[in-house]
């Protein structure tokens, strides 16, 4: 299994459906010249038995068996990966699909396993949406239906992206465009935080300096770096704003969930930085947003969690996926659904009621 990232790919070994994970192997995801290279390393380092088959979860639109990632110059081609390291078959499906399936075994009540952002709000049996600001801004979907949850992948981050508040409007001529264009990526993940950060010094007439999201974080943090802490108060009042637009695109009562290797580091300015008074501000449906509560995931690693629920109970999700097999028969996404599925299922596939 692999949770393959424009920055870092995690990778690990399910020796069986019910047993243990091995451990993780964190790899940059550039260093090695292709993702069949990184893999065979990483299972070089686990000294793991060579697996049978793989799950690969996928910083990319996921709609091909073959699939180029968003934000690294890697091409994620399943049949060649399954040639390169003689498995049975690959499947490729959008990274935040497994975060996504790890949702619902997150226990609110539990220390470590997330922080609650705003007042304490019961969650309710409905969609839960995750979403979380990387080297990209991914975003999915876990939809009960009837004993099962469909996962909803998105490229919901890849929408564009305007500015509605006064502050945003005087920033929003200043920010580097990408691709020509200004998405809720652009400004919603590592590199968008020093976009916003860029911009904030032009705006007061400075050149503005090369730097990291980090070194932005710490300057805000440390204080005495005005356009630090308004590039920080900004990017939370935005994501605020993106992720209540999600909570009403999907009805997410169950809950809006954050998972990225940024927000962890500013939780603690979240309840400060106008966090829930943007993502509640949705007249006229305040009073609907001021119900659903918002969390950071403290569990570690819970795309990989995921990951491991989808190869453990396959028969509780329903998603989308592309890939190889040896045996097309036996790859059972794409594809129509089958006799069994169509009959549990009758109000998707339009069988009889």
């Amino acid at each position: 299994m692999a949770d393959i990232g424009g920055t870092y790919s995690r990778y690990a070994v399910l020796p069986a459906p019910s047993g243990p994970l091995s451990r993780l192997i964190t790899i940059a995801t550039t260093r090695h010249a292709t993702p069949s290279v990184a893999i065979r390393s990483a299972l070089k380092a686990l000294g793991a038995p060579s697996p049978r088959s793989a799950l690969l979860g996928v910083a990319g639109c996921v709609n091909a068996s073959s699939v180029r990632l968003t934000n690294a110059p890697w091409n994620i081609d399943a049949a060649r990966i399954g040639a390169d390291l003689s498995l049975s078959s690959v499947m490729l499906i959008n990274d935040y699909v497994p975060v996504a399936a790890a949702l619902p075994l997150i226990d609110i009540g539990q220390p470590g396993e997330c922080t609650r952002i705003g007042p304490s709000i019961p969650c309710g049996e409905g969609t839960l949406v995750a979403l979380g600001p990387g080297t990209g801004l991914g975003a999915a979907a876990c939809i009960p239906v009837q004993d099962r949850y469909w996962l909803q992948p998105t490229e919901a981050g890849h929408m564009d992206f305007g500015a509605c508040e006064t502050d945003e409007l005087a920033i929003w001529p200043l920010i580097e465009r990408a691709g020509g264009r200004i998405t809720a990526e652009t400004v919603l993940s590592g590199p968008g935080l020093v976009r916003l950060y860029r911009a904030a010094v032009r705006r007061i007439g400075r050149k503005p300096p090369s730097c990291t999201p980090a070194e932005v974080i710490a300057a805000a943090s440390s204080g005495g770096n005005e356009a630090a802490s308004e590039a920080v108060r900004l990017f939370l009042s935005l994501l605020g704003r993106f992720a209540g637009d999600l909570a009403l695109i999907f009805n997410a009562t169950g809950g809006v969930y954050f998972g990225s290797g940024i927000l962890p580091r500013i939780v603690d300015l979240l309840d400060r930085g106008g966090f829930r008074l943007a993502f509640e501000r949705k007249a006229p449906f305040e009073s609907v947003m001021a119900r659903i509560p918002t969390f950071v995931i403290s569990r570690p690693e819970p795309a990989m969690s995921g990951l491991m629920s989808i190869v453990s109970a396959p028969d509780r999700f329903v998603f989308q996926a592309h890939g190889w097999s040896e045996d097309p028969s036996r790859f059972p996404l794409p594809g129509p659904p089958s006799p069994a599925t169509t009959e549990r299922w009758p109000r998707l596939y339009g069988s009889q009621p």
